[in-house]
């Protein structure tokens, strides 16, 4: 049984006994479990967080040895040779056939932006097929198995990691569960959760979200970290003989899941880590930038960059700073074990003003209008600068990104952009392969085809009139037609 002296005393010690406000007026039963609940929660280390955020926020943001990425730990693939992509591909393929590769997808945010109360990942777009992010992804995951085999004539598994969060695991979970993980082997699906931390208000009191129940929220993208040692993923890992990671947000519906190309590149240069990023749509674009900070590499938050440096350009006209990061990254296992063993308490911490339903005097719960405390985040991208051998891979935009973040209010980075940008792509795939789109919807199964190849048997010399949905073969006669 939980002792209430002992937790008066440390939320004392703490400032924060003001958590307890409601406790005389509870059940017994209701009494055991909140001093339970309060126990789990490190309060002590929370606490300590926030003023290392809070410092973090008075320092000086200003940067001065800022430098965009050496040509040397830089390339792209449209100034890539024809020869030297595929040289890349099948060195990632290889990886994929011998069983090497995981993919870590980041599915903890709880999509209140996107206006939904359930997580990203089963979103549905309002594709031709109805098919949701989770499947999307966890189709591309099958189809390139299906293309390391046929090209390397081994089918090793790529292990899908898919990281939760409180507010998401269960959803998750018994919606991958009921689609039976989208065809994708039970074994090799591989769900945790990242970490909650408390939320506070402004004076740096943690808020209640009800009168037994403290607010907490998920510790960002950069919570993987800790999340991967904490659950035994790493361990698992080794166990399977992974190698190599392919980690991205869910919410980019032209992620090129396990990418192939990407992959090939950074272990061809015999890195640790890497990031995927795209050219920066203009100087004012609220993307962070990919650079080097006092020679260490980093993302530069776009609020933190002077004007000035944002529009610097080279003798070419393109920006200076115009690596755009997109949250698709490369790491070696290896890299992420050291990651957590030495430098996961030293990321940098993030505070991000937020919306946090509270508690009034009355014990009711009120959803305030304005931001009325702070969450506290770490972001997967912090641990670039412990990375002994750096890369960066840029790609097309148009073929590689498009969040969705937004409600379709907001008009930009939303569900409507999301399903435009990637049937506009397709429609790119089916002319490229001979067919003629004559109509607003052509999309293509990512069973069918991962980046447009192997779709001239089936569209060459047609004409599309009408809203098609282009299936494999074993889509098709799953579906009896």
């Amino acid at each position: 049984m939980a002792n209430l002296e002992k937790i008066k005393r440390k939320l004392t010690h703490i400032n924060q006994v003001h958590l307890l406000r409601f406790y005389d007026s509870f059940s017994d039963e209701e009494k055991e479990n909140f001093l339970q609940h309060l126990e789990s929660l490190n309060l002590d280390g929370s606490t300590k967080l926030f003023q290392q955020a809070k410092n973090a926020l008075n320092e000086s943001n200003e940067i001065t040895d800022m430098k965009p990425v050496p040509p040397s730990q830089f390339e792209s693939e449209e100034g890539c040779e024809s020869e030297t992509l595929e040289k890349y591909r099948r060195k990632g393929l290889e990886a994929v056939g011998a069983g090497e590769v995981g993919v870590l997808l980041m599915a903890g945010g709880q999509g209140t932006r996107l206006g939904v109360t359930y997580p990203k990942g089963m979103y549905n777009v309002g594709l031709p097929s109805g098919k949701t992010l989770f499947q999307i992804q966890a189709e591309r995951i099958r189809r390139v198995q299906h293309l390391a085999k046929k090209h390397t004539g081994k089918s090793g598994k790529v292990t899908w990691y898919v990281m939760t969060s409180g507010p998401t695991d269960v959803m998750t979970d018994t919606f991958l569960k009921s689609h039976n993980f989208f065809g994708l082997n039970a074994d090799d699906v591989v769900q945790f959760k990242q970490g909650l931390l408390p939320c506070f208000d402004f004076d740096g009191k943690i808020i209640l979200e009800a009168p037994n129940l403290v607010a907490q929220a998920p510790d960002g993208n950069g919570g993987i970290y800790r999340a991967l040692k904490s659950n035994g993923i790493l361990d698992d890992m080794k166990k399977r003989g992974v190698k190599y990671i392919h980690a991205h947000s869910v919410d980019n519906i032209l992620t090129k899941i396990a990418d192939p190309v990407f992959i090939g590149y950074c272990v061809d240069k015999g890195s640790d880590c890497g990031a995927k990023v795209v050219k920066k749509a203009g100087p004012t674009e609220p993307v962070g930038v990919v650079c080097q900070i006092n020679g260490r590499f980093q993302v530069v938050e776009y609020s933190e960059i002077s004007e000035e440096k944002a529009h610097l350009r080279d003798e070419e006209g393109n920006l200076v700073y115009n690596a755009g990061s997109i949250c698709n990254h490369f790491f070696t296992t290896s890299f992420l074990k050291r990651v957590s063993d030495e430098f996961e308490g030293e990321l940098k911490l993030h505070v991000a003003k937020k919306k946090i339903p509270y508690v009034d005097d009355q014990g009711r719960t009120v959803k305030p209008g304005q931001p009325n405390g702070i969450k506290i985040e770490k972001f997967v991208f912090d641990v670039f600068q412990f990375s002994d051998r750096f890369v960066t891979w840029e790609v097309p935009r148009e073929s590689e990104f498009s969040a969705m973040k937004n409600s379709d209010s907001a008009g930009k980075d939303c569900p409507s952009t999301a399903r435009q940008d990637l049937l506009t792509l397709h429609r790119k795939y089916v002319e490229a392969a001979g067919g003629v789109v004559a109509c607003e919807e052509v999309e293509v199964s990512p069973l069918l085809s991962y980046a447009g190849e192997d779709l001239e048997s089936r569209v060459n010399g047609k004409v599309f009139t009408e809203s098609t949905v282009l299936l494999a073969e074993e889509e098709i006669v799953m579906n009896g037609d």
